[in-house]
């Protein structure tokens, strides 16, 4: 009897890994093959694009695309201006966040429940756009780099995840030994609290570092100066250029233009997914420690 169960055990274990990795397997395809697509569309001919014959590999590969998005000088400032915002802007994102989620992540803080209702408000109501422009303008923050850095320097969802890392992820009681032997608690925060938080710290800085990256809005409201203009926007004018540029046209200048306009859109993602793609398998091992203690907790 105890073998049969064995038995029936070893095989309903097997069925249900069997079921997992069919799962997982589509769950992948669903998630890759989109990626996939676009890489292959970018270095297709823009016919076999169009004509739907490009599923997997490239058809007629050619760099075509890719040298009409590089050939455009200010792609490169664009580069230039995004690592600087995106460098800056996470360094102060995760500084402003610590410093905010640290105290509220203490038991003896006063009014901390009301603290929280507050901040919790903000993540369903704001200002609205004309009054952040006031304000930003008032500030003297238009057209400079401040305008792409300092209006989203804290997320109230990322506060609230790592508030909650630091009331579940690091034992009370290390903190209250800390205390007993003197540590202030700006010392503790130093040298017990951040060693030991490296893992939400290295999710925060992928969460700020894509939003950056991908930042294009404020962008377009609060600079006017091109030289200031992140990758985002320059790549969007590429794109909308591209497409204006078939206005006026006809017969075989048309069509060229429709093609290579097709492809371009394809080569733009890749262009602006390609250092975010390199980033995220170094932080990628930290997402389920990170995440799990503090969101799945709180």
């Amino acid at each position: 009897m105890v073998n049969e169960s064995k038995a029936v055990r070893s095989r309903d274990d097997r069925i249900f890994d069997a079921l997992v990795y069919t799962i997982a397997g589509v769950v992948l395809l669903l998630v890759l093959y989109p990626l996939l697509f676009v890489v292959s569309a970018s270095f297709s001919d823009p016919i076999s694009v169009i004509d739907g014959k490009v599923w997997l590999l490239p058809q007629g590969f050619t760099f075509t695309p890719y040298l009409h998005v590089f050939e455009n000088e200010s792609i490169w400032s664009g580069f230039r201006n995004t690592i600087l915002y995106t460098l800056i802007g996470t360094f102060i994102n995760i500084v402003l966040t610590i410093l905010a989620a640290y105290p509220l992540s203490q038991r003896d803080l006063p009014g901390r429940t009301a603290l929280m209702f507050i901040i919790t408000i903000t993540m369903f109501f704001s200002g609205g756009l004309i009054p952040t422009y006031l304000l930003i303008k008032s500030l003297g923050m238009i057209n400079t780099v401040w305008a792409m850095i300092i209006p989203g320097a804290i997320s109230t969802y990322n506060l609230i995840v790592m508030r909650t890392f630091f009331q579940n992820g690091i034992p009370f009681e290390l903190q209250e030994s800390a205390w007993i032997d003197g540590a202030s608690n700006f010392r503790l925060l130093l040298t017990i609290v951040i060693p030991l938080s490296m893992p939400i710290i290295a999710v925060m800085v992928l969460f700020y570092g894509v939003g950056h990256w991908n930042a294009y809005f404020n962008a377009m409201i609060y600079l006017k100066d091109r030289e200031l203009f992140p990758l985002q926007l320059i790549l969007r004018e590429i794109l909308i250029l591209n497409q204006s540029d078939n206005m006026g046209l006809d017969g075989a200048g048309m069509t060229e233009r429709v093609m290579m306009a097709e492809s371009i859109k394809y080569s733009v993602i890749i262009v602006s997914s390609i250092p975010v793609l390199l980033l995220y398998p170094f932080v990628q091992k930290y997402f389920v420690q990170g995440v799990m203690i503090g969101s799945i907790k709180g």
